[in-house]
């Protein structure tokens, strides 16, 4: 009767749990997946009562928005461009410095780690109007380079902090067999450190790219008629005149799309790399 009652409870236990779990996924995936399919409706088709989910998908507003009139492509391409290459630059030198913070030996290396991560940890509209300052000196606010500098300031502590982290884990005589091989220091850290320490790598630049990716108030800022990105599109989509649901619904299915399959192609590495140092 023991045994029993205690896989009974364990039965009833492992049901409410996953009852749990299949609510909270209805609950965070529902509105990404009325989203999607609204922007394959007509406005008209978004708002019937009761929803259909199963219909004819009308791509028109996607045909409107990368066509010439729409000028979607433009604010898709700034998007890519910001995010790729503050993503790109971060990661390098976030590389660089978390290898030199992870192995080198020199007085108050803590105190400079924290620094370096609080830099992180300030709000962002703290330092909105320091970095509007002198980008304004520095003639780049409106310009694309100002924009990916903007990311960069955010992007590069975080990368930096978590390269520290995932560095610590590789085993230094690794890099000391290296050596005595004949390697230099710096050709030990391209070829075996930053080798064995991909995982982190990826889901540190997954992380960062999501950052400038999903950005609008850095965006709103210093970007300019012709750096625009998808998120202050997006806010333009709001008007006296009224929401346009069609093409923000598009939008939206738009931004999430490229996030979703990058975390998909790399989810073996997204996972690795997260959960290095976890046991520490």
């Amino acid at each position: 009767m023991g045994a029993t009652t205690m896989r009974a409870k364990k039965t009833l236990v492992n049901t409410v749990l996953y009852t749990l779990v299949i609510l909270s996924l209805i609950w965070a995936l529902l509105p990404i997946v009325w989203m999607v399919l609204s922007s394959f409706k007509t406005q008209a088709g978004m708002f019937t009562m009761p929803p259909k989910f199963f219909f004819e998908p009308n791509f028109d507003t996607f045909k409107y928005m990368f066509s010439a009139e729409g000028n979607f492509l433009k604010f898709l391409t700034n998007s890519v461009i910001a995010a790729v290459s503050s993503t790109g630059i971060s990661l390098i030198l976030g590389s660089l410095g978390g290898y030199a913070l992870a192995r080198a030996n020199f007085k108050r290396k803590k105190d400079i780690s924290f620094w370096i991560i609080s830099t992180r940890m300030a709000p962002i509209p703290a330092v909105m109007l320091p970095l509007y300052l002198m980008f304004s000196e520095l003639n780049l606010v409106g310009s694309m380079a100002g924009l990916i500098f903007a990311y960069t300031t955010f992007n590069l502590p975080f990368a930096l902090w978590m390269m520290m982290v995932f560095f610590k884990e590789v085993p230094a005589a690794l890099e000391e067999a290296a050596m005595i091989d004949g390697c230099s220091r710096f050709q030990a850290f391209v070829k075996i450190a930053v080798p064995t320490a991909t995982p982190g790598l990826v889901a540190t630049g997954i992380l960062c790219l999501m950052f400038s990716w999903n950005d609008f108030l850095f965006a709103s800022v210093f970007s300019g008629h012709s750096s625009q990105t998808i998120p202050v599109a997006a806010s333009m989509l709001i008007t006296q005149q009224g929401i346009a649901w069609g093409q923000a619904m598009a939008t939206g299915t738009v931004i999430i799309t490229p996030m979703v399959i990058a975390g998909l192609a790399v989810r073996k590495y997204l996972v690795q790399g997260l959960s290095m140092g976890a046991v520490k």
